[in-house]
């Protein structure tokens, strides 16, 4: 039975790209053991490295961070562990570290295709041995490359006779699952669906395959973090192979834990290429790339969701975020549609000449714009993405979350924090106009005409030229004042474009709550308030004259004839 022992240095070039599909962070466990007397086998599986507890006793005796059995065994002991996903192994991380002396001498490996919900017995006849016994050493990690398995999502560790293992990390590519219905959008990126991290810049404190993980995660550890850079101008990326080509809608970036280290901004670009080579080689090189986020400043602790652009017919597999000057991401969640089947649809490959220079263009419909339809996302509203647009008005759940730039200050004897200006009030009115600031109300009643696919069709938009405009929920406007952060309401914004009318492609789509007010600068198109689910009653804070004329609301009916634009609204949890 063939296999490579593989020094730890080169731990990059053989398993980076790979994903630890024995982690707990995906769902990997242990099933069952022969003895873990001394110490516990799921210590095995944890994220981070296995650290000294030298001096530490318990009533077993010395205490270590892995999996320790008693001696004398005339045999070996074993552990079976059932992986987080189904996948393709192609290699093990066997940690002795800490444990010298009584360091487990050799050991095994064997893998299982099972039914997920039947935990295998040791003695199953389905096992298949893919590392034969092999010495291992005390207070080292002992890496092994063998030959790429059939899919399997159990394995069996021996150890001979006995001992102790710091860590174990089983290493290969998932089987992906995807949705059967070729028009659902999913996260192409996510790790169940196949996707993988291939290149990483820098990942000091935290590596990169983090960021397609399930979940939001515990705390910094689990999520990518570079070192602190010292360079102008400096930046770290990551590339992400997604599990499918695919036409791309939205993306998430998470910065939850990331409270004083999160980046300043980021930026996207997308390419389609057929292998990984050339992508990891062109990194640093964003002449290959396609733009699809700008640089866009970040905020601490949380999510954030950005429309992406130059997707409207590409097809894209691979992914770069890369983040100035440094600093820790969470998540990065990647929402499109998967291509169709080379079978059913125009070739997508590009021949060696043009790989990685553009994307392929195919003329078939898309998510974003088919049968003279456009359709926009609709996207929780964050600070960050509104920003070109206006501005966020709300508190937060703690102050590390805040914009950085955000003045806070105690308030009330201590039983209110306050955070300062979050608005401005902007008037261009000449003098001889007459107008004047005040505080509306507009009792707004739900919006009731909704696709049965959950689609808005846009009609109109208006814009206040020489005011900016706030609006800020009071409560439920049925007289009942309540304030339910549940409650839903559109927030629908577009630049002006070069004809002096809106620039469509501009567009975008927030789906805010009562805990968020907006507004809207000067001379932004914007859709009239439209509330959904229950009535709502939104204070109006704006400089106006009052007659009705266009000085105040220009008010803009689309042309629907030629061109149609709806707005996706999420599905309700």
């Amino acid at each position: 039975m063939s296999f490579e022992s593989v020094s730890v240095d080169q731990f990059k070039d053989n398993f980076s790209a790979h994903t630890e599909l024995s982690g707990v962070a995906i769902g990997g466990r242990v099933v069952t053991f022969s003895d873990e007397f001394f110490a516990e086998a799921s210590n095995m599986l944890k994220v981070a490295p296995s650290t000294s507890m030298k001096g530490q006793f318990g009533s077993q005796g010395a205490l270590f961070d892995g999996w320790e059995t008693r001696r004398h065994n005339p045999s070996y002991d074993w552990c079976i562990i059932q992986l987080g996903t189904t996948g393709t192994v192609v290699g093990f991380d066997v940690d002795t570290s800490h444990f010298s002396g009584n360091e487990a001498p050799a050991c095994s490996i064997e893998v299982l295709d099972g039914v997920p919900t039947e935990n295998p017995k040791v003695d199953d006849a389905g096992w298949t041995e893919v590392l034969p016994k092999t010495d291992l050493g005390p207070n080292a990690r002992h890496l092994f490359k063998v030959p790429r398995t059939e899919p399997v999502n159990f394995v069996k560790l021996k150890m001979f006779p006995d001992g102790g293992i710091a860590r174990f990390r089983v290493y290969g590519d998932v089987s992906p699952v995807h949705p059967q219905d070729i028009a659902s959008s999913f996260d192409l990126a996510h790790v169940f669906a196949g996707g993988r991290v291939i290149y990483v810049s820098d990942q000091h404190f935290g590596v990169g395959a983090n960021l397609l993980l399930p979940g939001r995660g515990k705390d910094m550890g689990d999520g990518w973090e570079t070192r602190r850079s010292r360079i102008k101008g400096h930046k770290d990326w990551v590339i992400i192979k997604l599990g499918a080509p695919g036409y791309l809608e939205h993306v998430e970036i998470d910065t939850a834990h990331f409270k004083g280290n999160f980046p300043e901004s980021c930026e996207i670009h997308g390419l389609y290429s057929d292998n990984d080579l050339d992508v990891q080689a062109q990194g640093g090189d964003e002449a290959t790339w396609s733009l699809l986020l700008p640089r866009t400043k970040l905020g601490p602790h949380r999510q954030h969701y950005f429309q992406l652009e130059n997707v409207e017919t590409a097809i894209y597999s691979h992914i770069k975020v890369t983040i100035h000057p440094d600093g820790g991401i969470k998540r990065v969640r990647i929402t499109g549609r998967k291509a169709l089947a080379e079978s059913s649809t125009p070739s997508i490959h590009m021949s060696e000449s043009t790989a990685t220079t553009q994307p392929p263009l195919v003329s078939i419909p898309t998510t974003r714009s088919a049968a003279n339809v456009t359709t926009i996302p609709v996207l929780p509203l964050t600070a960050e993405a509104f920003a070109p647009f206006g501005q966020v008005i709300q508190g937060y759940s703690e102050r590390a979350a805040a914009p950085k730039d955000q003045k806070i200050t105690g308030a009330n004897a201590g039983t209110a924090e306050k955070y300062h200006k979050q608005t401005l009030l902007q008037s261009s009115y000449p003098p001889e106009a007459g107008a004047t600031s005040g505080i509306s109300v507009y009792r707004c009643h739900p919006f009731t005409d909704i696709a049965a696919d959950g689609s808005i069709a846009l009609t109109v938009l208006e814009r206040h030229s020489y005011t900016n405009q706030s609006f800020i929920p009071m409560g439920r406007g049925d007289g009942e004042g309540l304030r339910d952060p549940g409650h839903r309401y559109l927030v629908v914004v577009a630049h002006n474009g070069p004809d002096d009318r809106p620039n469509l492609l501009t567009l975008r789509a927030f789906l805010a709550t009562s805990a968020q007010g907006i507004t809207y600068n000067s001379g932004i198109w914007h859709q009239p308030m439209t509330v959904l689910d229950k009535p709502l009653d939104l204070a109006c804070v704006e400089t106006q004259i009052g007659d009705g004329s266009i000085s105040d609301c220009e008010i803009l009916e689309l042309d629907m004839s030629d061109q149609m634009y709806k707005l996706r609204l999420p599905a309700r949890a």
